[in-house]
């Protein structure tokens, strides 16, 4: 079909070649190349269409957004026209993010204003919801670990969405990524010093506040600030737990909170997170998205981290403590109440810390399930909670080897819930497209081991040997790979989004296509592996290092 653009066309839709519309005599193939096959939705002041593009090689599809105000008036239609063009300048400056669509043309035709981006094939988050059901709590925070690092990325370019939604994220049909979508409520001159003042109340805001119900009391008022995207973040992780919007959802009327959580059954230290994410008062809200991280990624360590942070310290090489209230010879056993004495280490400190974080959650027994890790974000020290397990441990006697598994043995065991394989031999092992996120495997052997298109989500790797691994396409978000040997590794189309490899080993590693938006790599290490034009750098930009 061929989808005529004229806003006063009585019949838009002609047959599938049609030169000019049958009904208004209107040109159907615009700029003599895009053809609009049908419309996709309507907004406050534009109207979006699918097309194709009939100038390249395969006709490609693509989104066209067409400029329709709802009324003639002339400062309106200029307030639309800015906003439509801010759009465009949004998307032309942070479009190289894989996870968000690119702006492919922007131009004016016969009085009339298009913005053509590139489309994405996929169901929104909402249309997932209507169709499945809500998410589990796992589900939401795998969903959080997605999308906070493409928010960190466009707070990072000074742009405030202002219209985060389960509307306006699209999983991607081709590899199963969160896209954001719908800049058209952005605002990208963002002064943080006086984001909040009222010379931001323009008439310009006052046509661009968002979703009610999504967006916050200070955006309402056209105040945003990058806080009121997690607001917005936060609504929608209820959506996502509960499959109600926001209207459906009870207030309470003398603070305007949302009373969600007898709504939900989840665990108290994730009831913290959304409860701060959702605080109606913005300075008690999370300020920024790797304070999100934060919270979330302490959770699933806290027992292994107390276990690897406490030793019983050798009595003839130290001596007794003074000043504090708990016994000296075992540090694995102190008060809550305890006064640490100067003399007591970082690391001390920080296991008392966290037992009365555990305490407070109410937690007891070792914490399983999936990763959230993202390193040195606990301990502050760069290393993983393994690591420092392992520095913990005292005594003569001799290592035990790990029994060698193959491919079955380690599904079955991840399966059942371990999730720690380190230092175990894993060389050679096909296990294409598992899914292994969040497993340790720290100094183990992966040599020549087939893990393309794994899901390999928050995997600790720190000194693991890789040599030679098959990678491709595999999620490595957020994964954590320390003085690991990735000599001549194939990470084709990996995604290493986030990922810490510093002093990992990258000499003929191929990372062509590989997605490194905000890795932790040297140029150094760069500069010793393959890349290619489709290499997605630490900077989020394309091209060879």
């Amino acid at each position: 079909m061929s989808y005529c653009l004229n806003p006063a066309c009585p019949n838009p839709q002609n047959h599938d070649h049609a030169e000019v519309c049958r009904a208004c005599g209107s040109e159907l193939l615009l700029r003599k190349r895009y053809r609009v096959s049908k419309a996709l939705g309507q907004g406050g002041f534009g109207a979006t269409f699918l097309a194709e593009d009939e100038s390249l090689p395969g006709e490609p599809s693509c989104v066209i957004k067409q400029l329709r105000p709802a009324t003639t008036v002339a400062h309106v239609l200029q307030m639309a026209r800015d906003l439509f063009e801010r759009e465009a300048r949004t998307l032309g400056k942070i479009g190289n993010h894989p996870q968000v669509p690119r702006l492919l043309d922007y131009f004016e035709d016969n009085q009339q204003f298009y913005l053509v981006q590139e489309y994405i094939s996929g169901l929104t988050l909402q249309q997932e919801v209507k169709g499945a059901g809500p998410l589990s709590e796992a589900g939401v925070k795998q969903f959080l670990s997605e999308i906070l690092p493409v928010l960190h990325y466009i707070h990072s370019q000074q742009v405030i969405h202002r219209d985060i939604k389960p509307a306006n994220l699209i999983r991607r049909e081709q590899d199963r990524k969160l896209v954001l979508i719908d800049f058209g409520a952005v605002k990208n001159q963002v002064n943080p010093t006086t984001a909040s003042s009222s010379s931001e109340q323009t008439a310009l805001t006052a046509y661009a506040i968002g979703t009610p119900g999504f967006a916050p009391p200070e955006q309402m008022a056209m105040r945003p600030v990058y806080a009121s995207d997690l607001y917005a973040l936060g609504v929608t992780c209820v959506y996502l737990l509960t499959g109600k919007s926001p209207k459906d959802l009870d207030y309470n009327p003398s603070t305007g909170e949302m009373l969600w959580r007898k709504q939900l059954q989840i665990s108290d230290h994730f009831a913290d997170v959304l409860k701060k994410l959702l605080e109606v008062s913005v300075r008690h809200r999370y300020q920024s998205t790797e304070e999100v991280l934060r919270a979330l990624d302490l959770e699933p360590y806290l027992d292994s981290l107390e276990q690897g942070l406490t030793t019983k310290p050798n009595n003839s090489q130290r001596p007794p403590q003074t000043g504090n209230r708990y016994n000296s010879g075992d540090l694995s056993s102190p008060t809550l109440s305890s006064t640490p004495s100067v003399g007591t280490s970082a690391s001390e400190r920080l296991a008392m810390a966290i037992r009365a974080r555990r305490e407070k959650l109410g937690m007891t027994g070792p914490q399983t399930g999936g990763s959230m890790y993202k390193p040195g974000a606990a301990t502050g020290s760069g290393y993983p909670p393994t690591m420092l397990k392992n520095s913990g441990s005292s005594g003569n006697s001799k290592p035990k080897v790990p029994a060698k598994l193959d491919a079955v043995g380690v599904l079955t065991a991840y399966t059942k819930g371990r999730r720690d394989f380190a230092s175990q031999d894993l060389s050679l092992l096909n296990l294409q497209r598992v899914n292994l996120s969040g497993g340790i495997f720290h100094q183990a052997k992966l040599n020549k081991t087939n893990l393309q298109g794994a899901d390999l989500t928050s995997a600790d790797f720190g000194r693991a040997s890789l040599v030679g691994a098959i990678l491709k396409e595999a999620n490595l978000g957020r994964a954590y790979f320390s003085t690991a040997n990735l000599e001549g590794a194939d990470l084709r189309g990996a995604d290493l989004s986030f990922a810490y490899l510093n002093h990992a080993n990258l000499r003929g590693a191929n990372l062509c296509g590989a997605n490194l938006t905000g890795a932790k790599v040297s140029e150094e290490q760069l500069a010793q592996a393959k890349t290619n034009w489709a290499t997605v750098l630490p900077t989020g930009k394309r091209g060879f290092w």
